[in-house]
């Protein structure tokens, strides 16, 4: 295995870079040669060079439904792309190609294709993104969160994974988590987490609702940058961090229920730890719906709770209360999911292709 070679791609956001990372400890046991190919300053460059990853920048051009000055521009970006992508690729042959999505990842998936690099990708979303739209056709395999998004793929493609989540992750400890926090154990925790930018407005609700909800819970708050509340540094029992970065397998280890975005990555996170939460999907005035179709997925399944963002400051008592009561019908539910070994699955389907090239 150690003269295999595999290319990854995905970018534009976390989101289409995390589950990648998930990968690496596995690649690299399995004695991958790992190259990443993503935009030219995008946030994907950062996260490999941090994860040691030869990384190649190639030109992009966003790819959008809607009318912008860039739409006549971007198609040569991503043409360029395309060319950098693919002489790069025929240099240095991989057997196989995997791709998290993200506009970066259409010039490097169709250069692959052409190299008849063996592609496989992946759609965290229940209904797949333009960029994933475009990269389908020529994809071997497609790998999905979702048994909804089953139905719209090529029967023959389709793989149900759910997202690799990265390992660390699983490895939390309850009691560093309370001492990180200076919690006490005789109380539970409520954890709020809104992604990397944090959600206003559940920020808000969650401030607002503040005195009522320490009567019954601790309260670890994962603000987004810059969004910390300073006049409430010291409230007993209420800790806020504006990012986590290794302290988050702890927190996750300590809390009873979440109040979550539901990015498909975060969702797959609570599913995989087993913690009982409340989505509050990002409304269709900010986002494609995603997140909305995401969260009804999940409450369907019996993991989750929805809220919609705009019954938050009505509903979110009751509904914190009614989640922690009956958190083990959902922490069984969750146990039983087949989404959850997404590692082993993408891993076993890399190595057959990269096989078969």
């Amino acid at each position: 295995m150690a003269d295999l070679k595999i290319v990854l791609t995905g970018g534009g956001t976390a989101g289409h870079v995390t589950p990648n990372i998930a990968l690496l400890p596995e690649l690299r046991k399995r004695g991958y040669d790992i190259q990443y190919i993503g935009s030219l300053n995008g946030i994907e460059k950062k996260l490999m060079e941090d994860c040691s990853v030869p990384y190649l920048g190639i030109e992009t051009g966003k790819l959008r439904r809607y009318f912008d000055p860039k739409n006549f521009s971007d198609p040569f970006r991503v043409i360029r792309g395309f060319n950098e992508a693919r002489r790069f690729l025929e240099k240095n042959r991989p057997d196989v190609l995997f791709s998290k999505g993200g506009f970066v990842s259409v010039p490097v998936v169709r250069a692959a294709a052409s190299l008849h690099i063996p592609c496989i990708i992946h759609e965290s979303d229940m209904t797949p993104g333009l960029a994933n739209k475009l990269c389908i056709p020529v994809a071997k395999k497609v790998c999905c969160n979702f048994p909804e998004t089953m139905k719209t793929l090529p029967p023959e493609k389709a793989v149900l994974t759910g997202t690799p989540i990265r390992s660390e992750l699983l490895d939390g400890s309850k009691e560093k988590g309370f001492e990180i926090c200076g919690f006490k154990t005789d109380k539970p925790v409520l954890m709020i987490i809104g992604g990397s930018q944090g959600a206003t407005s559940v920020n808000n609700t969650v401030r607002d609702n503040l005195t009522a909800l320490l009567k019954d819970f601790q309260i670890v708050h994962i603000c987004g940058v810059n969004k910390m509340d300073n006049l409430r540094l010291t409230i007993p029992g209420y800790k806020q961090f504006d990012f986590v970065k290794e302290e988050l397998a702890d927190l996750y280890a300590m809390a009873d229920v979440v109040i979550s975005r539901a990015g498909a990555n975060a969702i797959c996170e609570l599913l995989a730890l087993r913690k009982p939460a409340i989505l509050v999907p990002l409304p269709s005035s900010s986002s494609r719906g995603d997140q909305i179709l995401n969260a009804a997925s999940f409450e369907k399944q019996g993991y989750s709770v929805v809220v919609a963002d705009d019954e938050l400051p009505d509903k979110i008592l009751d509904a914190v209360h009614e989640l922690y009561e009956n958190r083990q019908k959902y922490i069984t539910t969750m146990e039983s999911s087949s989404q959850t070994n997404a590692t082993p699955v993408i891993m076993d389907l890399i190595d057959k292709y990269a096989k078969q090239k």
